[in-house]
Parts: C-alpha cells; sequence; structure tokens
C-alpha cells in the first residue's frame, strides 16, 4: 500500500457550548466550527494540519445561513485549499463527504483535508426570544446571515406535500407503525422496545462531555408520555425526537498516511478508514415498496462492511443515525443483531443532541476516540431525507487500504396518485400516524393507503378535527386488533377532497 494514497483520520474535535442559553455566550456556528477545528488540531498533536489544507469539506448549517462556509474557513485558518466543498441539506453528508474525501486522498487529489459542521440553534432561539439581533448586537455573520432557508424541493414530493408529509416527524412514525404491524408486536411490545433503546442510549450521553442532555433515564422516563413528554406523532413521546436547539460543532481531520507521519502525528492517534458506502432510495416514500424496511440503509450498510471484508459480528463499535427510534431499529434488523444492541457510541439525537444535519461527525470523532483506547472496528452510518440518502464507513485499527464506490440509487417503484383524484374507491390501509398538539389532543392523522392493483396515495384528515384524527388514533384499535395495517376503507371524494371511510 502507498502511504500517500492511505486515508487516515488523525485529528478529532467537538465543542458543546452555550448549555445555558445565556444571551452574553451566544456565538455563532462559525466560531464553534473553528473552535472544533483547533481542538482538532491540538488533538492530532500537528496544528500545523490546518494551513496546510488542500481540501476543506462543510456540512450545511441549518441554525444560520453561509454563502460560502468552505471559503470562510479556510480564511480562518488561513488555508489555501484547491478543493472545497460545501454539502446541501442532508444528515448523510458527515460520512458522504468522509468518504469523498478519502477516495480524493487514495486517488493521490489530495493530502490533508478538513471536514466540519455545527450548529448553535439553542443560541439563536434565545436570541429571538431576548430580541437581540445576531449581527448588530453581536456581530455574527452578515452574508447573508438569518436562519438558512429550506428548499421547497427538501420537503418531499409533489404527493406526499399534497397529504401534508413535509415533515420528519410525520413521515418517520409511518415506517414505526408498519414495522410494527410486519413484526406482529402489538403497540405496547413496540413502545416498550423503543423506550429500551432511547433509554440505553441516554446512558451512553452521560457519559459524554459534549452531550447536550446527560442525565440516564430508565426507560419509563423515556416511554411514559406526560405534560413535559407530550405525544407529536404516534407513537413517539418527545423523548424520542431529535433535538435539534442545541450549540455543538465538530470537527475531522483527513490525511493520507505519508502527511500524517510528516507532520508529526503520534502513531497512536491514528485510525484508518477502510471503506465506505452509499445508496439513494426513491426520491418519493409513498412509491417504495416497503414502508416497514429500507433496502437502501440494509445495502448501505452491509455494502460498506462488505468493501471492508468484515461481518457485523466483527464490530466493536457501532452508531447509528438515531433521529427516530425506527432508524437503529431498521438498522439493527439489517445488520442481524439483537434488539437489545446499543447502537450509539454519542447518546444519540434525543439525549447526545441533534444539530441537524452534522450530528454523525460527533459520532466520527467518538468513534476515533474509541479506536485510539483500543477498539478495533467500527461502523459509522448517517441517513438524510425521510429515510432516503444512507451512507456508512467502517473505520479500524489497522490499515487495510481504502474500498468504496459511487453512491448507488434505487429506481422504479410504485405508481402514486393524488388521493383526491382517485374518486370513490374501496382501498387498503398500508399505515398510519397521528399527530397531537402540544396539549395532548389528536389534531390531525396521516394515512398512506393502496388500491388493488398497487397504487398508492396518502391521505391526511383535516387540520384541527380532533374527532377524525381520534379515529386513527393506536388507541382506538378495534377489538383483537394491533395495528390499522392491513383494514379496509373506502375512499369518498366530494369535490376533490378525499375522507377515508373506516370499513372495520
Amino acid at each position: 500500500m502507498d502511504d500517500h494514497r492511505l486515508p487516515v483520520l488523525v485529528g478529532v474535535g467537538q465543542v458543546r457550548a452555550n448549555r445555558k442559553r445565556v444571551v452574553a455566550e451566544a456565538r455563532e456556528p462559525l466560531a464553534l466550527i473553528l473552535e472544533a477545528l483547533d481542538v482538532a488540531a491540538a488533538d492530532a498533536s500537528a496544528p500545523g494540519l490546518l494551513a496546510a489544507a488542500d481540501a476543506i469539506y462543510t456540512v450545511r448549517v441549518a441554525s444560520w445561513a453561509y454563502d460560502d462556509l468552505s471559503r470562510v474557513v479556510a480564511d480562518g485558518v488561513e488555508a489555501t485549499p484547491r478543493h472545497r466543498v460545501d454539502s446541501p441539506i442532508g444528515g448523510q453528508w458527515p460520512v458522504r463527504l468522509l468518504d469523498q474525501a478519502a477516495t480524493r486522498i487514495a486517488a493521490g487529489e489530495s493530502s490533508v483535508a478538513l471536514l466540519v459542521g455545527g450548529e448553535a440553534a439553542a443560541s439563536a432561539a434565545a436570541l429571538h426570544k431576548a430580541g437581540v439581533d445576531p449581527v448588530t448586537d453581536l456581530g455574527w455573520s452578515a452574508r447573508p446571515g438569518g436562519p438558512a432557508p429550506i428548499d421547497a424541493a427538501d420537503l418531499g414530493s409533489p404527493a406526499m406535500q399534497a397529504a401534508g408529509l413535509l415533515l420528519p416527524t410525520r413521515v418517520y412514525p409511518l415506517y414505526e407503525n408498519r414495522l410494527q404491524a410486519d413484526l406482529g408486536l402489538t403497540p405496547t411490545e413496540n413502545a416498550e422496545w423503543s423506550a429500551r433503546l432511547y433509554a440505553d442510549l441516554s446512558a451512553v450521553a452521560a457519559t459524554n462531555p459534549i452531550a447536550w442532555n446527560t442525565e440516564a433515564l430508565d426507560p419509563a422516563a423515556v416511554g411514559t408520555v406526560t405534560a413535559k413528554n407530550r405525544l407529536v406523532c404516534e407513537p413517539y413521546p418527545l423523548s424520542m425526537n431529535a433535538l435539534p436547539f442545541v450549540d455543538q460543532a465538530a470537527a475531522v481531520i483527513v490525511t493520507s498516511l505519508a502527511a500524517a507521519r510528516a507532520a508529526g502525528v503520534p502513531a497512536e492517534k491514528i485510525v484508518h478508514l477502510n471503506a465506505a458506502a452509499g445508496v439513494d432510495d426513491i426520491g418519493d416514500v409513498l412509491a417504495r415498496p416497503k414502508l416497514g424496511r429500507s433496502t437502501a440503509l440494509a445495502d448501505a450498510l452491509t455494502g460498506a462492511l462488505d468493501r471492508a471484508s468484515v461481518s457485523a459480528a466483527d464490530l466493536d463499535l457501532v452508531d447509528i443515525y438515531s433521529c427516530f427510534p425506527i432508524v437503529p431499529k431498521l438498522a439493527g434488523l439489517a445488520l442481524g443483531l439483537p434488539r437489545d444492541a446499543v447502537l450509539s457510541v454519542t447518546g444519540g439525537h434525543s439525549s447526545f443532541g441533534g444539530p441537524l444535519n452534522s450530528y454523525s461527525l460527533h459520532a466520527l470523532a467518538r468513534a476515533v476516540e474509541r479506536i485510539r483506547r483500543g477498539d478495533r472496528l467500527a461502523l459509522v452510518h448517517a441517513n438524510g431525507g425521510f429515510l432516503t440518502y444512507q451512507h456508512a464507513v467502517v473505520l479500524g485499527s489497522t490499515p487495510t487500504g481504502f474500498a468504496s464506490g459511487p453512491v448507488q440509487a434505487r429506481t422504479g417503484g410504485l405508481s402514486v396518485a393524488d388521493a383526491g383524484q382517485l374518486g370513490d374507491v374501496d382501498l387498503v390501509v398500508e399505515t398510519a400516524t397521528v399527530e397531537h398538539d402540544r396539549d395532548g389532543a389528536p389534531r390531525q392523522a396521516f394515512v398512506v393507503v393502496s388500491t388493488e392493483d398497487g397504487v398508492r396515495a396518502a391521505i391526511a384528515t383535516p387540520s384541527g378535527d380532533p374527532a377524525a384524527a381520534a379515529t386513527w388514533s393506536l388507541d382506538a384499535l378495534p377489538p383483537g386488533t394491533a395495528t390499522h395495517t392491513g383494514r379496509r376503507v373506502h375512499l369518498r371524494s366530494a369535490d376533490g377532497v378525499p375522507t377515508l371511510v373506516v370499513g372495520g
């Protein structure tokens, strides 16, 4: 193996700031990112690596807008990179950019790369509440400044948007409730599984100095619905949703093995990149053949393991993106792991924190620290969109060469129709969820249905009609049933407005 083309991780830095949301301590994401880079350079025992960077990769910041973040970062570390990449929105990008950086090093096109991301959503919210202007009062960046805009294309397909499936909080529960049906679990059994899973994650976060919430919770505290732990979309209470209002940043320094040695990085600091794989699912959730599994997720995980010539049983640690319980559940099933496997080294999105697109940078940093302490193999996974974009990387303590390839894209899928155009027709329920108000009352239900010939559609009950929404609650299941999946319903369409009539 050519040391000049062997990619390695040599420095990691993480920052947690303004935990108490104090106005005077609010710093913009760029400041946190630059601090994380300083920590990473010190971690590598090679401060000169920052200015030597020939490539800079930045994960999209959502809490504050930057015109050209990679250029600003380059200026901040006095680097003159030949390659600069600023990612779009998506939680897959920390691992996907790492794959790109490693591939470029393996091709001999780069020798030192910086990979960064960060958020200051907690401070931004505190400043807004206090009536403080971050630009004029605190000097935050004004190019362009303000919260980053969201592209309509990131809110799902036209069919999803028409049915109100705009938010992850509404879509991921659809997968969860379908998985429960497919596995033959009762709602109680499935909820207990989720509660145990997230309680275990909170115990990991309790040992992580960068975690936002460091209280180890028991399953009852995670799973019991209370005024403070309200239902969001069934079956998830707030404790099972990602926590985006955090101030956290992370940085990773990637070099060739030759560059690491030339910079004086101690041998015990070096962690090897073994393999990576990325798979994109069909963009329209409604067109995906399976709503209780993710083929793209399974293929990314097994693809990375296959390229590294290892199995799940060989892994010492795994970090799976955990914005909602369904993601680690699906990953564990794909990897053949037991249901009680703890699939995070950070503590997960609800306890460690969910700094939007950059969460998996923290997972990479934590995995590097674990390998340095004696673990041999790590698998880190990143997820974006609505279980849409998947990427996984295998890290190791010994060099094997780096294996990767182009991101694969799943194509085809089922036919999707606008429910308002189906007319009066009998349908079968594929999955459903109910969104609740802050006071706990059902607000709106979202139901995915299919025709006898396999055409999919999604229908939302009228917003603000608690009686209609409550029809689809897990608490409203007919006696002797454990799921709405498979129920026969009739669609009536008056003036293009579809209404489902439950047939029992």
